[in-house]
């Protein structure tokens, strides 16, 4: 029993994987899902779906890799979920995803309550309506019977680690998104929890990451192929779980987040928060994550390709992306798709093509997407900058790691090498890396990382690019400074 398995439940699909102790992927798949955009502002999944995509994809896997092997498994899922579940375990209602953004109302409620401050002073965290929090105050307002009947509000790996254990969980890295924790003390702060006047019983004890949540039960074990009694840990979120899967450990390292969403995560020794950004614990103990995450990743390119040339492979967009110049002559792009999380927190802000000419192709389209997320990325660098957090050697992980070109370009308009060790795996690894430590194949987290993460290439910034960007950055900068009023409907002149 030397193998480890990771279930991943991200925007798009459930990854899971199998990993060896050198952090090999043994057997992987990977099973989508949809999001339900029923009125403006709202994206939504059903949690049912992502059970039913675990399932499939562990079933694939102890087909293929004798459950036998599988000391342990590790769960990470997708940020600020708000799964209403009952006592049986059974799903109330869709949930709100990190992009929904229809309890803009519930954050002036909790305005009203507290003032902003003081909630920032418990839980370093902005109030926005992406977060859980103001979601289960919309249940409550909204969907009464749904808050009424609901017996446990959980995050998404804590419904996997629920539906294969028995057990309601909550596990450290996933508490900033209520906004009730104590980011210092870890725990659930009593006093700000009865300013919402929710039930303190919807949310179960506080679990560090690699605890052992419980095993798996006979009911899981016909649904996923499993063995009974496999140990289950209470896993993370996605985001810290690929922060450790790329081997971000230490103060001052960074993984630079390249998925269907962007931003990065800057690993600290102690509470550094700011408003304009997400602080939240690693699922590494000890360390917290100053994060920035933005709504235009690669997501962002995904759309493109979707709308413009769906006929192209990402590698064939990284090929035309090449053939233009820095800077993509003139043409400009913002990459707020579904509003703006950090550093702008603006759910109004809207994606923008700045600059268009007949002389523009898609070639410039899709390099400017490129840019844009780059920009995006830079300016929460800043942020993180500003609040006392340094940035050093990035580590890149995600989809548009495997892109050289978008890479390069990362590393041009911010000014930080980057280093990519296995970019597509590291979400997964950083789950594989918690079960693994818990079922003792890892001393600890410096050994797991030592064992489990290898660079695979390193890019530096180029000077000759870094003014053309510079150019870019302060345009990119000043358009979104323009265009916010009429966003918001504010200024229509």
């Amino acid at each position: 029993m030397n193998r480890i398995l990771s279930i991943d439940i991200g925007t798009s699909a459930c990854k899971a994987a199998v990993f060896d102790p050198d952090g090999r992927v043994v057997a992987a798949e990977s099973v989508p899902y949809d999001t339900d955009y029923p009125h403006p502002g709202w994206a939504q999944q059903e949690p049912e779906d992502w059970w039913r995509a675990a399932c499939r994809a562990v079933k694939q896997l102890t087909a293929a890799v004798d459950p036998r092997d599988i000391a342990c498994v590790g769960v990470d899922g997708q940020s600020w979920s708000a799964v209403a579940v009952d006592a049986q375990g059974n799903v109330l209602a869709p949930t709100p995803i990190w992009t929904d953004r229809r309890a803009r109302q519930e954050c002036d409620d909790m305005r009203r309550l507290m003032p902003e401050e003081d909630w920032f002073r418990v839980d370093m965290n902005p109030l926005q309506p992406g977060y859980s929090l103001p979601k289960i105050l919309w249940y409550k307002r909204h969907w009464p019977a749904v808050y009424e009947n609901a017996r446990w509000m959980l995050q998404s790996n804590s419904l996997i680690v629920l539906r294969l254990t028995g057990k309601a969980t909550q596990d450290l890295s996933q508490g900033y998104g209520l906004h009730f924790f104590s980011m210092r003390a870890g725990q659930w702060d009593r006093a700000a929890l009865e300013k919402t006047g929710v039930r303190p019983s919807l949310f179960p004890d506080i679990l560090p990451c690699h605890a052992i949540a419980g095993s798996v039960t006979e009911q899981a074990a016909r649904q996923t192929g499993l063995l009974p009694g496999t140990p289950v840990v209470a896993g993370g979120l996605d985001a810290a779980c690929a922060t450790l899967g790329v081997g971000v450990i230490d103060p001052g390292q960074t993984q630079e987040q390249g998925g269907q969403s962007g931003g990065m995560s800057l690993c600290v020794d102690h509470c550094v928060g700011d408003p304009r950004l997400i602080l939240g614990y690693h699922v590494a103990p000890g360390r917290w994550l100053l994060q920035g995450g933005t709504t235009g990743g690669g997501g962002a390119l995904k759309w493109l390709r979707q709308q413009i040339c769906p006929e192209l492979s990402f590698a064939d967009m990284s090929a035309l992306a090449e053939t233009v110049p820095p800077g993509s002559d003139g043409l400009l792009f913002l990459p707020y798709l579904a509003g703006e999380r950090s550093p702008l927190w603006d759910p109004d802000a809207k994606g923008v093509f700045f600059g268009l000419t007949y002389a523009h192709t898609r070639a410039h389209m899709i390099r400017a997407v490129m840019e844009g997320t780059a920009y995006a990325l830079r300016h929460n660098i800043e942020a993180a900058a500003e609040a006392g957090g340094q940035v050093n050697v990035m580590r890149a992980m995600g989809g548009s790691a495997n892109s050289l070109i978008w890479t390069q370009i990362k590393s041009d308009v911010t000014g930080k090498p980057i280093d990519v060790p296995s970019s597509d795996t590291a979400t997964g690894l950083g789950a594989a890396i918690l079960a693994g430590v818990a079922a003792g194949i890892y001393k600890d987290f410096e050994d797991a990382v030592r064992r489990t993460v290898h660079v695979q290439r390193q890019h530096a910034p180029q000077a000759e690019n870094q003014a053309i960007y510079e150019t870019g950055y302060q345009k990119y900068r000043a358009l979104y400074a323009r265009l916010a009023p009429m966003m918001a409907g504010r200024d229509e002149a």
